[in-house]
This record gives C-alpha cells, sequence and structure tokens, in this order.
C-alpha cells in the first residue's frame, strides 16, 4: 500500500527525538555528530532518525568533502499546516457556536431571575 506525503510527514513528527532535531536544523545546517550531541544515543541511531526524516522530506544531506551537512526543508510542514489549518477554521467555529450558545443561556438566566 502506498503512503501518502502527509502520512510519512506526521509519521517523522510523531518522535520527540525528530521534532528536536528539526528544531536544531531550524537553527542552521548541522553534523549528524552535531546532532547527536544532545541525545543519550549512539551515531548509528541518530542516523536512524535522520533516514526518516530525509525519506519525509523534512531534511537534506549535502556532501562537502568528508562532512556531510544536514539542512532543515519545511516544505512537508508547510503541506501539513495547510491539512491543519482546515481543521482550526473548524474548531474555531465550534468555538464561536458554543460562545453563542452560552451567551444565550446567560441572558435567558438572567431574564428568568427579573421574572422572578
Amino acid at each position: 500500500m502506498a503512503v501518502d506525503r502527509l502520512s510519512t510527514t506526521f509519521g517523522a513528527l510523531a518522535d520527540p527525538t525528530r521534532r528536536a532535531i528539526l528544531a536544531r536544523l531550524a537553527q542552521g545546517e548541522a553534523s549528524v555528530t552535531e546532532l547527536a550531541e544532545p541525545f543519550a544515543m549512539s551515531l548509528p541511531a541518530v542516523s536512524k532518525h535522520l533516514k526518516v526524516l530525509e525519506n519525509a522530506g523534512l531534511i537534506t544531506r549535502g556532501r562537502t568533502a568528508q562532512w556531510r551537512p544536514c539542512r532543515l526543508d519545511a516544505t512537508p510542514l508547510k503541506q501539513a499546516t495547510d491539512w491543519l489549518a482546515e481543521y482550526r477554521e473548524f474548531w474555531a467555529g465550534s468555538f464561536e457556536r458554543l460562545d453563542e450558545h452560552l451567551r444565550e443561556l446567560r441572558e435567558a438566566t438572567r431574564a428568568e431571575e427579573r421574572d422572578d
């Protein structure tokens, strides 16, 4: 079964280590060794996380002599944000309807209190 781009992006983002790596790369390119520094894991384990991010299109790896810098590619994040924006609109509308309902209840309660 083929996996769509959005599922791959969210799958990559599901892990806190990968999100931390992306946050670091948002500050600028870094080597695998630099990315591994804050984590209590081996370089091969970090490399596996990088592979997931690379497969999701969230990072790219360059090659400068022996140095292979990793760079953030935010394009898939924009696609995920666009998808989430549709649901943000849904929730905003739901909260507006709830606010209106609560206002109506308060007004009805005040009206009942005045009538008593």
